[in-house]
């Protein structure tokens, strides 16, 4: 399995966090059986983004919110934009990924499963950060 695809996974498990706000390895666990992913790599990276997502949320909550334009919310972020923008803000921050790398990912990951205006949204936030 690449790490575009695994990448990939890592995300839809995070989005399935935003809708269920709660973390467990067993939820993981179901996740990953029910996926039928069995490459340790694969479980290796998607265990670290989940987890260093949750370790980190105050901060990568912050780095989304202090980015918003003014009259923003983060609460009015759709779900998956916002599990694309922890995904590609825990990679800059935490991993040897370079900034451009994670964050074209998450943008093509943005055009997939966001709306029209998704990915200019979560680039438009993603530079903020990067500077």
């Amino acid at each position: 399995m690449n790490r575009k695809t695994i990448r990939e996974w890592a995300f839809k498990f995070l989005y399935e966090l935003e809708v269920h706000k709660t973390f467990t390895t067993e939820q993981l666990e179901i996740f990953l059986e029910n996926n039928e992913i069995k490459d340790e790599e694969a479980k290796e990276y998607i265990l670290a983004v989940v987890e260093g997502v949750e370790k980190n949320k105050e901060k990568i909550t912050a780095l989304i919110s202090n980015n918003l334009k003014k009259d923003w919310q983060i609460e009015r972020i759709a779900k998956i934009d916002l599990a694309l923008l922890k995904l590609s803000i825990y990679e800059i921050l935490y991993t040897d990924i370079p900034f451009k790398a994670a964050i074209n990912e998450v943008i093509e990951l943005a055009k997939k499963y966001g709306d029209d205006a998704s990915p200019a949204f979560i680039n438009g936030i993603l530079a903020n950060v990067v500077k």
